[in-house]
């Protein structure tokens, strides 16, 4: 049933996107939501992120998130080959050999130092919009925190999609998942200024979170938007910058909160 759903939402015009305002018809319960989602940063991810990246050297936060990424990577090569695009996975391909193996299994990031290019960070959520899915309304989840219908589903997908989840055995899986959550309590307690302007500064959180996701999964898949998003709750989920596990927590840019903002895969 959820095939054909998504099938039928092929070759039609979004309206999520065409709207204008977000699409946001389970306004009332999202709130909840953020409200408890907040309640939880508050009482446990924040202060255990803020504890986390004061006692831990910023090298090794470096090495372990360096880690996380490069195990991030065979997932991304995966969508990138549903999604056609040939130069994304060669890209991600020559950027795991390298960092594998000159990098020391991926902790430390050559190829970055050796400017190649950049991680295409490619997940199931945006493999479905080059298939012509819709972005579907906005959700927040719990403990999840922000993501749309779409999203969703390739969170999901996402868990199953990347082939090192099979090429490792216990408890090498373990460590991974490790790296993972300390990757993202590195981002959370890195960024912590940041995150709480928006969490705990704004007028109005939820409709400032709402709109940060929104630009940025736009921006992410192509239908414009801006790369600022960082999501805290990624190291409950256990994931990482995209790792496709976006998924878990990406770092942009964004004038406005520094390099973050308040909650992405």
């Amino acid at each position: 049933m959820i095939l054909f759903a998504l099938l039928a939402a092929c070759g039609q015009p979004d309206p999520a996107v065409t709207r204008g305002a977000p699409y946001d018809p389970f306004e009332q319960s999202n709130r909840i939501n953020h409200e408890r989602n907040k309640k939880i940063d508050r009482a446990v991810l924040r202060p255990i992120a803020r504890g986390y990246s004061a006692f831990v050297p910023d090298d090794v936060e470096t090495v372990v998130s360096n880690f996380a990424t490069n195990l991030s990577l065979p997932g991304a090569m995966v969508n990138s080959a549903m999604q056609g695009n040939g130069v994304g996975l060669t890209s991600d391909f020559y950027r795991f050999l390298v960092n594998s193996t000159v990098g020391l299994g991926g902790l430390i990031d050559v190829a970055t130092d050796i400017n190649m290019p950049t991680a295409t960070n490619a997940d199931f959520g945006q493999t479905l919009y080059k298939w012509g899915v819709h972005e579907g309304p906005y959700i927040e989840i719990l403990l999840l925190g922000p993501s749309t219908s779409r999203a969703a589903v390739g969170r999901v997908a996402d868990m199953f999609t990347n082939p090192v989840r099979y090429a490792l055995e216990d408890p090498a899986t373990y460590y991974a998942s490790a790296t993972r959550v300390s990757q993202g309590l590195s981002a959370r307690g890195r960024y912590s200024e940041s995150i709480d302007s928006v969490l705990y500064d704004s007028a109005d959180s939820y409709a400032a979170t709402r709109s940060l996701y929104l630009q940025n999964r736009r921006f992410k898949v192509g239908e414009g938007g801006t790369d600022n998003y960082l999501d805290p709750y990624d190291a409950m989920a256990g994931t990482g910058a995209n790792s496709g596990a976006s998924s878990g927590a990406a770092i942009g840019v964004s004038a406005t909160f520094e390099d973050s903002d308040p909650y992405d895969q």
